[in-house]
């Protein structure tokens, strides 16, 4: 049951007559439904307001069972997937230490990007059992794919560089010629994964019911492909000497000015009611952080190849504030799920709107 704007108030009604005796000797009662000595004008609602509330206090949406391990691998999906390019780059590019530490930094990312995943999903087989098929419109089956296409070409070219840095004394006989002559296909193919590998996560986010994640299912791509940007770029800035790094500072600079707009953008475009969730409790201050140090990391980006030491400063800068918008945006969907008030307004909202526009034949929204 619901209020209106006719429980608080009644027409005027001739005055009455306040409580006394009657003749002979009885009182007389007040009305029903008015405060005891009134007139019938201050009656007050018998229906409290309405509140969003569900059954037995439970959540509309269930918010899925992640943890920590979850938002791990969304950061070091990013920095994989950003270094994979800029091992790419420094490929075609010849700079061979920026290369190296790229491919070296991209597979370490991968590694504790596996074991985050497997972390999550209980046992390593589940994983195998992802690879069993392939289906185009669930982003776990596609990222899955994504993850082993990548993992394998940076394999094969971190197999290089290893052997490379032991002096070429590796136990691989006669497998030497043949990775020297895959190398730089596969250095080029996990470039080409690279991009999907940074930002499929997004669409994972975004395509389920959590409120805040699915409201921003247009833009989260590009906030989470812009924070990649920045990370790798950051990651190559602190292991590689400034002589070699000028693509990555380039790329971080980039990063740092489309994750400042994407974030505004993807705020504006979404409804009111499921920004408050980024701008509150923990993933406010995660979030606030994050534009902060993207800020002065930028800033640093741009003196970083005079300094060895602002660009050390300015890549941790840039890697943290990576890592604290994956963090923030993992927490403040898990928030979203477990009011329903982030579910149900935007749900009136919406309903409002196509009534507005005409639209009261189809399966939604009734006459």
């Amino acid at each position: 049951m619901t209020t209106s704007e006719f429980d608080a108030y009644r027409p005027p009604e001739k005055p009455r007559r306040r409580f006394g005796r009657r003749p002979g000797g009885r009182r007389r009662h007040g009305n029903l439904g008015t405060q005891p000595g009134g007139d019938g004008t201050r009656e007050v609602p018998m229906v409290p307001d309405a509140e969003f509330v569900s059954y037995y206090g439970k959540p509309v949406v269930k918010p899925p069972p992640w943890e920590w391990p979850v938002a791990l691998y969304l950061f070091v999906g990013g920095v994989a997937g950003g270094s994979g390019v800029i091992a790419a780059g420094a490929q075609l590019a010849g700079l061979d230490t920026l290369r190296r530490n790229a491919r070296l930094g991209a597979m370490t990312a991968v590694g504790i990007s596996g074991a985050a995943l497997v972390a999550d999903l209980g046992r390593p087989e589940r994983f195998y059992n992802m690879l069993r098929t392939f289906k185009i419109t669930s982003p776990m089956s596609v990222g899955s794919w994504i993850l082993t296409g990548f993992s394998s070409g940076m394999g094969v070219a971190v197999a290089n560089e290893v052997d490379r840095i032991s002096g070429n004394r590796l136990p691989i006989g006669p497998v030497r010629p043949v990775l020297r002559a895959v190398e730089g296909p596969a250095g080029i193919g996990a470039g080409v994964f690279g991009p999907p590998l940074a930002g499929y996560t997004a669409a994972l986010l975004s395509n389920t019911a959590v409120p805040t994640w699915n409201g921003a299912y247009k833009h989260l791509p590009f906030v989470f492909a812009s924070s990649a940007s920045l990370a790798s770029g950051g990651l190559a800035m602190v292991t590689t000497p400034t002589s070699q790094t000028r693509p990555a500072r380039t790329l971080a600079a980039i990063g740092c000015a489309a994750d400042l707009v994407a974030t505004k953008v993807m705020e504006r475009q979404m409804d009111p009611v499921l920004v408050e969730p980024l701008h509150h409790g923990t993933p406010g201050k995660l979030l606030r952080w994050s534009e902060r140090l993207v800020v002065a990391g930028g800033i640093g980006t741009l003196f970083a190849g005079r300094s060895r030491a602002v660009a050390v400063a300015s890549g941790l800068a840039l890697m943290t504030a990576s890592a604290f918008t994956r963090f923030g945006v993992f927490e403040a969907g898990l928030e979203s799920a477990k009011d329903p008030r982030y579910t149900i307004e935007p749900q009136k909202r919406r309903l409002a709107a196509r009534r507005a526009a005409g639209i009261t034949g189809d399966s939604i929204t009734t006459a």
